[in-house]
C-alpha cells in the first residue's frame, strides 16, 4: 500500500550527499589528535571500502600515546613521513581490491595529500569528492593531471 499521495514527489537525499554524510561517521572512528578523517570507496552506488585516519593495526594509537608531529612541532601538510597514521583515502584503497577500485567514487572530508593523490590515480578511480580543506593542495594538482573528475561539497 502506498502512503504517498500520487501527486506528492517524494524528496531524496542525492547520492553526493548521501555518501558525504556516511565519511562523516567513518571518520568518528579515527583515533588522530589533529583530525578526524574517514573515506568512503563507492562504485556503481555500492559500498566498496571504508577508511579513517589512524595508526597501522596492533600500533598504539595517537589518542593513547600522543601525536609525535605535534610533539615535533609539525605543520599540517608537512613531513608525512613524521606521522605513524594510515591516512583514511590509504585505509579505503587498501580494503578494496584494484578490480572494484577501478573506474570507483571516493568520498573523503578534506583534500587528499600528495601521496594519497598518486594512490587514488594508480587504483584507476575516476572521481573524488570532497568536503573540507587541507593545507597542502598540491595532491588536487595531481588529480586534475590525471584528468579525475573532482567535486567540492
Amino acid at each position: 500500500m502506498n502512503h504517498c499521495k500520487e501527486d506528492e514527489e517524494t524528496e531524496r537525499v542525492p547520492w553526493d550527499e548521501y555518501w558525504m554524510k556516511i565519511v562523516t561517521d567513518v571518520a568518528n572512528r579515527s583515533t588522530c589528535l589533529r583530525r578526524q578523517l574517514g573515506a568512503l570507496l563507492v562504485k556503481n552506488n555500492v559500498i566498496i571500502s571504508t577508511g579513517y585516519n589512524g595508526a597501522p593495526r596492533g600500533f598504539p594509537h595517537c589518542l593513547d600515546n600522543g601525536c609525535r608531529r605535534d610533539e615535533l612541532k609539525i605543520a599540517s601538510g608537512e613531513r608525512h613521513e613524521e606521522c605513524i597514521g594510515v591516512h583514511a583515502e590509504q585505509n579505503a584503497l587498501l580494503q578494496a581490491s584494484r578490480e572494484d577500485a577501478e573506474s570507483g567514487t571516493l568520498y573523503v572530508n578534506a583534500f587528499p595529500c600528495k601521496i594519497c593523490a598518486k594512490l587514488i590515480i594508480n587504483a584507476g578511480l575516476q572521481r573524488v569528492v570532497m568536503s573540507g580543506e587541507y593545507s597542502d593542495e598540491e595532491g588536487l594538482e595531481y588529480l586534475r593531471k590525471a584528468n579525475i573528475k573532482l567535486t567540492f561539497i
